[in-house]
């Protein structure tokens, strides 16, 4: 998990978390806010395990977000153990990186953003085509979504989210007690 920054044309901040799976490539996360708070980023994580399931690890930067005593507390009940990248060193978060790279080029360096409301669509529409269009080499040229349908078939067990099912942004409760990640 990161966060990438943009702004609307008037000037206003934007600010995106990022959530991905290493793994499946999957972009389960991709808010647009003005601003993002601890609580917020323990909010949308929260959300994506009920959908995903729990990773065993999650990687981010030393961000004020990421390392608040609330955020630690509710990981390490969870039991998912954090790994923190060294300052000043972005390639060691390099699935993120890539995505936000592919991003920036593909997504928020061609739209012209007015409102976040504006926002918040034109990034989950990227969002969803990443993950049920975009062919990705190092998932033998599936969408993120048919592989991890592939690795994981149905019913969908803890940790994949099942395809296209929605705007990826809501809460829902469909996973099962099997899990089928790495």
């Amino acid at each position: 998990w990161d966060f990438i920054a943009d702004a609307t044309v008037r000037g206003g901040t934007l600010r995106m978390l990022t959530i991905l799976d290493e793994h499946t490539r999957e972009c389960h996360v991709l808010r647009v806010d003005r601003a993002l708070r601890s609580q917020d980023v323990l909010e949308w994580l929260r959300k994506a395990i009920e959908q995903q399931g729990a990773p065993q690890y999650i990687r981010s930067d030393n961000g004020s977000e990421f390392i608040a005593r609330m955020v630690q507390r509710w990981l390490k009940e969870q039991q998912i153990k954090t790994i923190y990248i060294e300052p000043g060193s972005p390639w060691q978060n390099g699935f993120v990186e890539s995505f936000h790279g592919r991003f920036r080029d593909e997504c928020l360096n061609r739209e012209q953003l007015w409102t976040l409301t504006e926002a918040r669509v034109v990034v989950e529409d990227f969002r969803q085509d990443y993950n049920q269009q975009r062919p990705h080499s190092r998932l033998g040229y599936a969408s993120p979504a048919e592989y991890a349908a592939r690795i994981c078939p149905s019913p969908v067990p803890v940790g994949l989210r099942p395809p296209s099912t929605g705007d990826g942004q809501t809460e829902k409760k469909t996973t099962t007690s099997n899990q089928c990640l790495d």
